[in-house]
């Protein structure tokens, strides 16, 4: 299992990098009591919708750190051991996209009085073997093929999208945290 520490982090060349792991969770996401909430960024809904897309939900449904952690996570520690490690685990329905854009954090930001934005990393793990119509950008390169147990990680302001034009829900797991 490889773990991210700092000295690993500021040597890559980009703003972000892959990675793997074992995908300890085993099935156990897929009935979680998720919840959907609207997308908290009023500037890229704006942009989203003078681009011309018209739906009115733009996020999947979520089980995150305000519920029981699952004991899976634990591992998932080990792999980013982040001062401030917060989580989500994510369930995308068929239909559902998130145009390209930057996270910004504004409940981790708040919740740990973070005041310098170039601290906050991201990584999403994928919980399933990618299938047809999952769909997932970094930095302009799409990403495909990805395995159980792989994982992306970016610094704070990196452009990403997810998007499912698939037939099955697309399954994932977002760490936000800073690198000691």
């Amino acid at each position: 299992m490889e773990t991210l520490d700092n000295s690993s982090w500021m040597s890559k060349p980009n703003n972000w990098w892959v990675g793997n792991t074992d995908p300890v969770w085993q099935g156990a996401f897929e009935d979680l009591p998720y919840q959907n909430e609207p997308f908290n960024d009023p500037v890229s809904l704006a942009e989203w919708h003078n681009l011309g897309y018209t739906q009115t939900k733009f996020t999947g449904d979520m089980y995150d750190m305000r519920n029981p952690e699952p004991e899976w996570m634990n591992a998932i520690r080990k792999v980013l051991p982040w001062k401030h490690f917060s989580w989500s685990v994510y369930r995308m329905g068929p239909g559902c996209c998130l145009p390209t854009h930057a996270d910004t954090y504004a409940r981790f930001v708040k919740y740990h009085s973070i005041t310098d934005m170039n601290t906050v990393n991201r990584a999403i793990f994928f919980m399933k073997d990618w299938e047809s119509g999952h769909i997932f950008e970094i930095d302009g390169v799409p990403q495909t093929q990805w395995k159980a147990g792989d994982y992306y990680v970016w610094r704070n302001d990196t452009e990403h999208l997810a998007a499912n034009v698939g037939k099955t829900p697309r399954y994932s797991l977002q760490i936000t945290g800073v690198i000691e």
